[in-house]
């Protein structure tokens, strides 16, 4: 027998000996139940439909915003979400939380109604006769600093979208090259995704939180369709504390900086900007990579944040200014700032994870607890300077007695580009808040 063949035979046997004595990998069930939590924290006004948290902000909640916050301070927010692989014909499920929420000693988990999905009505795909193409622009811009960098903004010509082209393939240079914000969604439970599936708050209960409350001690779910969970948070997992603009003030120079106070637990900031006149739609965000501001996630996975803090999408945990570029303003006269701090999440199951490979992991449950803080304004204004006018109020009118600010009687004007984006560009291919 040669050498070769000796060393091969060797090789071989040492092989079958290592997949003997292998361990077979761990088999794991379940979870039978998923709960998450989604805790925000929510200063200034939020920018709806741009996770802001806070959805349309109210007249009181801006005038509030504008003078420093004063006569409130940040609020919270709680949305729970149980997903089961069990099922019952009558489900039931409810929320225990500590005394310190202040949201009272229980929250029901209502399971929602889903009515059967109906055929889609047939469209019809031809343009109409009196279709006009939209005007107007959309300015994008992304990274800190007192100038924008070469290659920017990326303009969006609407006039350019003719939807006879687009379904044959010729999309505008502009919308070709728009990107989103390169992250992964998150899942929750959902109707769809679970048998049995309820949420909190619903139509039923909407229990406001103060700002004081606390989501640290001992948390409860029960129901007839999962297992009971029972998890403690402590102080380190409790809402994030509020973000805040501590300056927002337009430069000499034209710039604008803004910088906030760090929030303790957050992982990253994003901040984002959008605003125009006329036929004009701008948009900025922080990251150095492009995207565009509608594209600003709620939430993010640990993972994520690392990796989006490592390719500089997102500003690190030690970060506190960052600077609007000159030409953002310039194309900007008006526009809303939006910040965010990412938290991450907790992660909880049970039971614990036999050490012994040999024992079956059968998970009951997992629980997810996700955290957020936000805050807004009105980009490169301080928030106490910016009432202007006679008596603090804008434009020196004060508020009638109905409560109405009394300012007289405008022409109608015809579309901006910003009411265009509101009422949908191609079928709302082009999101917006509204």
């Amino acid at each position: 027998m040669g050498p070769g063949l000796k060393l091969a035979l060797a090789a071989g046997v040492a092989a079958a000996a290592t997949a003997a004595t292998a361990q077979p990998p761990q088999k794991v069930t379940g979870p039978v139940a998923v709960y998450w939590m989604s805790a925000a924290t929510q200063s200034g006004f939020g920018m709806p439909g741009m996770g802001g948290g806070g959805g349309r902000p109210s007249m009181g909640a801006m005038m509030g915003a504008m003078m420093g916050g004063a006569g409130g301070g940040a609020t919270k927010s709680l949305t729970l979400q149980l997903g089961s692989s069990q099922t019952n014909a009558a489900p039931s499920a409810e929320h225990l939380p500590p005394q310190g929420l202040g949201a009272g000693p229980s929250l029901p988990l209502l399971t929602p109604h889903i009515e059967p999905s109906k055929p889609a009505p047939v469209e019809h795909e031809e343009v109409p006769r009196e279709y006009q193409r939209p005007k107007g622009k959309m300015l994008i811009f992304w990274g800190c600093g007192q100038h924008a960098r070469p290659g920017q903004p990326l303009v969006i010509d609407f006039a350019q979208m003719d939807p006879a082209k687009m379904k044959a393939g010729q999309i505008p240079a502009g919308l070709a090259a728009l990107r989103g914000f390169d992250y992964r969604h998150m899942d929750p439970p959902s109707p769809w995704r679970n048998k049995t599936y309820g949420d909190w708050p619903n139509e039923k209960a909407r229990t406001q939180i103060p700002s004081n409350g606390s989501l640290v001690g001992d948390h409860t779910i029960q129901g007839n369709y999962s297992p009971t969970i029972k998890l403690k948070l402590d102080e380190d997992q409790d809402f994030l504390g509020p973000l805040n603009l501590t300056t927002n003030a337009k430069q000499p120079g034209g710039w604008a900086t803004l910088g906030w106070n760090l929030v303790g637990n957050a992982q990253a900031y994003l901040a984002t900007a959008v605003g125009g006149g006329n036929d004009t739609v701008v948009m900025w965000t922080s990251s150095d990579l492009q995207s565009a501001a509608f594209a600003m996630p709620d939430y993010l996975s640990n993972s994520e944040i690392t990796r989006l803090v490592a390719n500089r999408a997102l500003m690190g945990p030690a970060t506190k200014t960052c600077d609007v570029p000159k030409e953002v303003l310039d194309a900007m006269p008006q526009g809303l700032v939006q910040m965010v701090a990412y938290g991450g999440e907790q992660n909880f199951a049970y039971p614990p994870r036999p050490q012994d490979p040999k024992v079956p992991w059968n998970i009951q449950w997992e629980v997810k607890v996700r955290y957020r803080s936000a805050t807004g304004g009105l980009l490169g204004m301080e928030m106490p300077g910016a009432m202007g006018g006679r008596g603090g109020y804008p434009g020196g009118a004060p508020p009638s007695r109905g409560g109405q600010p009394q300012q007289p009687q405008q022409p109608p004007q015809r579309p901006s580009a910003a009411d265009i984006l509101k009422k949908g560009i191609l079928g709302g291919a082009l999101p917006f808040p509204h």
